[in-house]
C-alpha cells in the first residue's frame, strides 16, 4: 500500500493552465475519488500521479519518495482504464498475467496470481476465453485482474463503467468496493458522476476548472458543501438554488416569501428530498409541471410563480397532476445559504 502527497502540483499545455495549486494528501489504504465536469482536470490528475503526464509544478512523493520525475514502471502503480485494453489474441489468463510474462516469469509461477486474481473477480470459468466471448462487465473485471495480478502499492482508475450500461455500472461499482475492502490498497478513481464517487468514496476530492473546490468524506460535502459549486455537484437530483434578498427579518424570494437566513445572503439551497408537500394556501404557492414517477418515490417539478424552477422529491406517489397548485414547506434546519461570490455562510444545515 502507498501513502502519497501531491504539493503545489501544477499542471499547463503551453500558456494553458489546467491545474492550479493541488494540495492533497491520499492516505495508506484510502479510497479518494477526484470528480468535476468534464474539462475540470481530474484525469490529468491521475495521470500525473501515474507518471504518464508530466508535472509542470510542484511535487509528487509516494511513501514519502519523490516521485515526480520518476518513470511510470518504477512507480509500482496499476493503472485501470477506461477502455479495457485487452489483447484480443490473448485468452484471460495470460491477458491478466502478461505483466509477469514480459519479465519472462515462468508459467508456473504466474498461474498462482492469476488464479487468485480470478477468485476474487469471479472469473474462475472464463480463464479459457478471448475477450470477444465476454461481456463489457467480464471484460473490465479482466482489465482489473491483471492491474491485481501486479500486487501494486497503488491502483489508479481512470473513468472504469462509462462504457458499461446501468445496470452494469451498479454490478461493478459494488465489485470494485468489495475488491477495495479485500486488498486494503490505496486506491484513486476518476469519475464524472458523482453518484459512484458517494458511493465508493472515503474521501471526494471535487474540482472545477483546474482547481480542488472542497475535499471531504460523501456525507460532509452533502451536507455541508463549501459553496454553490460543490452543492450543485454533490446530490442526485441536484440542490435547488434560488435568488434571495436581504428582508427586515432575515431573507425573501422574489414572491415576497419571508425565510430565515443572515443578511449577506445572496442565494439559498434547499436539497429536493428536503421539501414537503402542502395544501394550497401553506408554504410557498407553486404550480406542478412534470412528476416522474420512480415508485419509492416521485420527482415533483414545480415552478414558483416570480422565482423560477423548484423540484420537490416526495415518497411515494402523491395523488397530484401537472397543472395542480400546491404548497412547497422546505425543511428549515436543512437550508444552506450562499453570498454573491457563491462560498457557502454560517447558518447552513449541520
Amino acid at each position: 500500500m502507498a501513502e502519497m502527497e501531491l504539493r503545489d502540483v501544477r499542471k499547463s499545455y503551453g500558456g494553458t493552465e489546467v491545474l492550479r495549486n493541488i494540495d492533497l494528501r491520499i492516505g495508506d489504504g484510502e479510497f479518494v475519488v477526484l470528480v468535476g465536469p468534464s474539462g475540470c482536470g481530474k484525469s490529468t490528475l491521475l495521470r500525473m500521479i501515474a507518471g504518464l503526464e508530466s508535472i509542470t509544478g510542484g511535487a509528487l512523493l509516494i511513501d514519502g519518495a519523490e516521485m515526480t520525475d520518476v518513470p511510470p514502471r518504477a512507480r509500482d502503480i496499476a493503472m485501470v482504464f477506461q477502455s479495457y485494453a485487452l489483447y484480443p489474441h490473448m485468452s484471460v489468463a495470460r491477458n491478466m498475467g502478461f505483466s509477469m510474462e514480459i519479465r519472462r516469469r515462468p508459467e508456473t509461477e504466474r498461474r498462482g496470481p492469476v488464479d487468485a486474481a480470478a477468485r476474487t473477480l469471479g472469473l474462475g470459468s472464463f480463464l479459457d476465453r478471448l475477450p470477444r466471448a465476454l461481456s463489457g462487465g467480464q471484460r473490465q473485471r479482466v482489465a482489473m485482474g491483471r492491474a491485481i495480478v501486479r500486487d501494486p502499492k497503488a491502483f489508479l482508475f481512470d473513468e472504469p463503467l462509462s462504457n458499461l450500461d446501468a445496470a452494469l455500472r451498479a454490478e461493478m461499482r459494488l465489485e470494485i468496493a468489495r475488491l477495495h475492502q479485500r486488498l486494503g490498497t490505496t486506491m484513486v478513481y476518476v469519475t464524472h458522476d458523482q453518484v459512484e464517487a458517494m458511493t465508493l468514496a472515503d474521501r471526494i476530492v471535487v474540482l472545477n476548472g483546474g482547481d480542488i473546490q472542497q475535499v471531504g468524506t460523501p456525507i460532509e460535502l452533502y451536507e455541508r458543501p463549501a459553496n454553490r459549486f460543490v452543492a450543485t455537484f454533490i446530490g442526485s437530483p441536484t440542490m435547488n438554488v434560488l435568488e434571495v434578498a436581504p428582508s427586515r427579518d432575515g431573507l425573501r424570494l422574489a414572491d415576497g416569501t419571508p425565510l430565515p437566513g443572515p443578511g449577506t445572503a445572496r442565494h439559498i439551497g434547499i436539497r429536493p428530498e428536503h421539501i414537503a408537500l402542502a395544501k394550497p394556501g401553506e408554504g410557498i404557492a407553486a404550480t406542478v409541471e412534470v412528476i416522474e414517477r420512480l415508485g419509492s418515490d416521485s420527482n415533483v417539478h414545480c415552478e414558483i410563480p416570480g422565482v423560477g424552477p423548484i423540484l420537490a422529491r416526495i415518497r411515494g406517489n402523491p395523488d397530484i397532476r401537472p397543472g395542480a397548485s400546491v404548497g412547497l414547506v422546505p425543511e428549515k434546519d436543512h437550508l444552506h445559504y450562499f453570498d454573491a461570490s457563491g462560498t457557502a455562510l454560517p447558518g447552513m444545515a449541520m
